[in-house]
């Protein structure tokens, strides 16, 4: 039932540098300010969190300073990163976050390399039903 996903080696690269950045819209660095997530975004940008709802690139923002603000603990960690070249300079990376060994949710960012650096296009959370408390892989 499950794709056999792999990344070519020739994006070995570009998937290492992209996977660094992520996930960029469920908890950024403190380091990072809402200018610095503007300028790695599209102006279009939107996304369709986990819940199915579709989320403005400012509500994005808006929510993620919201966070930084208020600090929660939050215990998450990645796996399965994938990437996929979907045209010239663009590209999708997936992976798995599992969120305080409960909740698993995949996770697909359309990415956009441009000469001032990388772009997010698109971003999506979906939560795995019935996963147990290890990521499936």
């Amino acid at each position: 039932m499950e794709p056999i996903l792999s990344t070519a080696p020739e994006l070995a690269g570009i998937l290492a540098e992209l996977s660094r950045l992520e996930p960029i819209f469920h908890w950024p660095p403190k380091s990072m300010t809402r200018e610095m997530l503007e300028e790695m975004t599209v102006g279009d940008f939107w996304e369709v969190g986990a819940s199915g709802r579709r989320y403005s690139r400012d509500f994005v923002f808006d929510v993620l300073e919201q966070r930084k603000a208020k600090p929660e603990p939050d215990v998450w960690q990645t796996s399965d990163f994938h990437c996929r070249k979907l045209a010239e300079d663009i590209y999708l990376l997936t992976y798995t976050i599992l969120q305080d060994n409960t909740r698993l949710t995949r996770r697909a960012t359309i990415w956009q390399r441009t000469a001032t650096g990388w772009k997010i296009i698109y971003h999506q959370g979906t939560i795995v039903e019935g996963h147990g408390a290890h990521p499936a892989g």
